[in-house]
């Protein structure tokens, strides 16, 4: 593939999207970073490092920016030593971060000015779906666009859907996890219950499996529930706490009801301040515990 790509964010979710870009041989750059996974096999295949977004953006035609949230995208791209210093006249950022929308916006407005073009491109599903490549894209921006940089984010993805413009893209993400996020946490919740109940694990995920608590959130529960293994969700509780909140920011400045969202948020919270690192199936041992 002729167009140069650069990513900010080798972690558990970028260190696949990487290993694909470069399996469809694409000129890879990256940002070296404390937070990134190992990277010897990007290197091996010819991936190059820098060590400033400002560098790395000077050297590519697509930035790919995977961090935490708005605060790391923002800083990547504006602070000091930023990416939008370096950009090339006519280069594309891509946030594939879930990101606030107000912030992507403005974002979008700062990219501009710098003479390059934006996509806000939010992705679902887990670190095991971004190393096979199979993640699901949702996107916001300009459709032309979208078509253009279609080659470069189907090397890391199934599915890509065009939510709307620019924005777009993080308010459908915010969305899908207030509804995948929220089913986790009452399915936790409710299995605790079962726990204290004395109704054995395998009835449970049974009975919910053949009736109307059957799906995706349970599926990744599941290998926790009978085994106590976390793989099928490696996503912390830290992380869920920093999603529903950007989830009730966008409720409030839309007006939007969030009284569910306001209770998830606060079993997710509790179990966070227990054990800041852990993982979202453990919420179950969390709240069992309480």
């Amino acid at each position: 593939m002729a167009t140069v790509v650069g990513l900010i964010g080798v972690g558990m979710m970028g260190v696949g999207i990487a290993a694909n870009l470069v399996k469809h041989r694409c000129a890879l750059h990256f940002l070296n970073h404390p937070g990134n996974q190992p990277t010897d096999s990007l290197v091996a295949a010819g991936a190059q490092a820098h060590d400033s977004p400002r560098a790395l953006a000077a050297q590519v035609d697509v930035l790919l920016v995977c961090v935490t949230g708005s605060p790391q995208v923002e800083a990547a791209l504006t602070g000091p030593g930023g990416a939008l210093a370096g950009l090339r006249a006519g280069a594309t950022v891509i946030d594939l971060s879930t990101s606030i929308p107000s912030s992507t916006e403005r974002v979008a407005r700062l990219v501009g000015q710098a003479g390059g073009t934006f996509l806000d491109a939010a992705m679902t599903r887990t670190p095991k779906e971004a190393a096979e490549g199979r993640l699901n894209l949702l996107v916001g921006g300009d459709a032309g666009l979208l078509q253009r940089c279609r080659p470069v984010l189907a090397c890391f993805s199934e599915t890509i859907f065009h939510a709307g413009p620019v924005g777009a893209g993080h308010r459908m993400k915010l969305l899908h996890n207030f509804v995948s996020l929220g089913l986790v946490t009452l399915i936790a919740e409710a299995a605790a219950c079962a726990q204290r109940s004395g109704v054995p694990a395998d009835v449970f995920v049974g009975v919910l499996d053949r009736g109307g608590g059957g799906g995706i959130a349970l599926e990744r529960l599941k290998p926790f529930l009978l085994t106590g293994e976390v793989g099928a969700l490696r996503f912390s509780i830290a992380n869920a706490c920093k999603d529903l909140g950007y989830y009730e920011t966008m409720a409030t400045d839309t007006g939007a009801d969030r009284t569910v969202a306001e209770a998830v948020l606060a079993s997710l919270q509790h179990a966070t301040n227990t054990e800041p690192q852990a993982m979202l199936p453990e919420l179950v041992r969390l709240i069992t515990a309480r």
